[in-house]
């Protein structure tokens, strides 16, 4: 029962992916992702005037505090979601315990190359994670992986929701990718090398803004000045990220290509039988004892 179950998840759309997205998933996804382009991006778009920008020492403990409760939301409801056909829990205890297994793959990853050139090859595995179990699962496992190397490296700060909020839109774009029944093989491993590479780039990008505009003693050229005209300001942004991060940047975005065309065809099949043998969502049914 258990074979002919497992076989014939096989061929069923949807059913590798433990956490399926339903209506209730979309939208606190959506909404967790509005507030953190907002917690991102406000210091561009806030005046000269604006109260948020005489207290901006103290936004990134706001959005500390608001943003791992939207992410608790976000959990909670991808947990209470339903798949499209047999009814049974979006995340099930088997896909839980595959959550923690690779939450805890890639916190142990980050500490191997953190503090060198930017190099950090969880990246590799959150987008592979995210295109084989889908942008719910990735998006999940992207904030959780993040949480957990923090309190693995001691790097609790401010700072901390903001990478588990960009490195869960990382992975949940990964599960966004054209299906891989469009695309295997070869073809996949470089649509998954470009990915990773814009991601650790975009990553990068979004996580310098979170910081710029606190940052003390920058030349007037690359500082963030409050109330300036947003195309002023992002000029100056840009300057700042080719002038202080790009050298970290880039090196992450090679490694990510790298290890992806190396590594992706084993790692892909691995977490694709793993998928397929716990049957996520497949259907149960409880027939009552032959007479016989």
């Amino acid at each position: 029962m258990n074979a002919a179950r497992t076989k014939g998840t096989r061929n069923v759309p949807g059913m590798n992916r433990p956490v399926p997205l339903g209506r209730r998933s979309i939208v606190a996804l959506a909404l967790t992702s509005l507030v953190g382009v907002t917690a991102f991006g406000w210091p561009l778009l806030a005046s000269t005037e604006s109260a948020l920008v005489g207290h901006s020492t103290d936004a990134p403990w706001l959005f500390a505090l608001l943003l791992p409760l939207l992410l608790a939301v976000v959990v909670a409801q991808i947990s209470e979601g339903r798949t499209a056909g047999g009814g049974a829990p979006g995340l099930d205890a088997k896909a839980v315990a595959l959550l923690g297994v690779l939450a805890a793959a890639g916190a142990a990853l980050r500490p191997l190359g953190a503090g060198t050139a930017g190099l950090e090859p969880m990246f590799f595995l959150m987008v592979l994670a995210g295109r084989v179990l889908g942008p719910g699962f990735g998006f999940v496992l992207g904030a959780l992986s993040m949480f957990a190397s923090a309190l693995l490296t001691g790097g609790v700060g401010p700072w901390l929701p903001f990478q588990m909020l960009a490195m869960g839109w990382v992975s949940l774009g990964a599960g966004l990718l054209p299906g891989p029944e469009r695309l295997r093989g070869r073809r996949e491993l470089v649509m998954l090398a470009a990915y990773g590479a814009g991601a650790s780039l975009l990553y990068g990008t979004i996580m310098n803004l979170q910081g710029w505009p606190y940052i003390a003693g920058l030349a007037s050229s690359i500082s963030f000045v409050p109330g300036d005209p947003l195309p002023d300001n992002l000029v100056r942004f840009a300057v700042y990220c080719l002038t202080t991060s790009l050298g970290w940047d880039l090196p992450r975005a090679a490694l990510t290509i790298t290890l992806c065309l190396t590594l992706g065809t084993p790692v892909l099949r691995a977490l694709r039988r793993a998928t397929r043998r716990a049957a996520f969502a497949a259907p149960v049914a409880f027939h009552p004892p032959s007479k016989d």
